[in-house]
């Protein structure tokens, strides 16, 4: 396995890759978002580039970012046929409502309200304050799913197996004005027989609903497709008969909410190329 790490430099960039079998796999680690434009006169040329701030505004016109964004925190994947799957913070951050889709959040009504008494807006814009995202990861190289009945054989990861590869990491988070949390983060735990993916956000607006957006990837080494799972879970918390403190665990909670969205998928890898048999003389 290679292994290359990088850092040291202005950004503090951290950035780790590894082979495993037909995949190559990778992170990288950075800092947060900066506040403010941190090149001013060649963000204001149209021609010229733009800081991560002034890029990430422009592509997503949102009324604001999230308290933490890690705009160059990303995990990578990448089969040797070239298809692969990407989890970046920009990427989640476009699937969240901007008043050009048209998702609409649960209790929604007393949420606008305790954010409009939590940061005296004068006006609620149509966008979801909750950062609220459905993203599942972003396929690059013609990696194209595919419904199926096929499952994730969760009983099969419990089984003890030594640990490859491992990280955890944050691509956004928001204190919604000390009214809660929303966070978006990704873990992978690569082992000897396959690789599992937990791509989470975890939404909890204190006394109003707690929402959990899970993305359950797996593939097994050897194997012509890689498993999706997307699962949405959420309910108000005045329904919810758990000890308050199980409300700030994603883990406890998340068995106590109804599901109310799902999606299954596979990611079909191409056929290796058929062994040339010499024929009989």
């Amino acid at each position: 396995m290679d292994r290359v790490v990088n850092d040291g430099d202005c950004s503090v960039k951290t950035t780790v890759e590894e082979k495993f079998h037909d995949w190559t796999i990778g992170f990288t680690k950075s800092h947060i978002l900066h506040s403010q434009c941190t090149t001013k006169e060649a963000c204001a040329d149209p021609e010229g580039k733009k800081c991560l701030l002034c890029l990430y505004s422009s592509i997503l016109e949102l009324p604001h970012m999230p308290d933490m964004v890690f705009p160059s925190s990303v995990l990578w994947l990448k089969h040797a046929s070239g298809r692969g799957i990407e989890f970046r913070a920009l990427d989640a951050l476009q699937r969240v409502c901007n008043g050009k889709q048209g998702i609409k959040i649960a209790c929604s009504d007393s949420w606008k309200e305790s954010r409009e008494e939590a940061s005296n807006m004068t006006e609620f814009k149509p966008f979801d304050w909750t950062f609220t995202t459905d993203y599942s990861g972003s396929v690059i190289g013609g990696f194209e799913p595919t419904p199926t009945t096929e499952r994730i054989d969760l009983d099969k990861l419990k089984q003890k197996e030594r640990i490859l590869f491992y990280e955890d990491l944050m691509l956004f988070e928001d204190e919604l004005h000390d009214n809660g949390i929303a966070v978006c983060s990704v873990k992978i735990r690569v082992m000897p027989s396959s690789f599992y993916i937990l791509l989470r956000f975890f939404l909890r607006v204190d006394d109003v609903l707690v929402r959990i957006n899970d993305t359950r990837i797996y593939h097994e080494f050897g194997t012509d497709h890689v498993l999706r799972e997307y699962t949405s879970r959420e309910a108000k918390i005045a329904d919810l008969k758990i000890p308050s403190v199980a409300l700030t665990e994603p883990n406890v909670v998340a068995s106590h909410l109804p599901l109310v969205n799902s999606r299954y998928e596979k990611l079909s890898l191409p056929s290796p190329p058929a062994a040339v048999v010499a024929a009989d003389t």
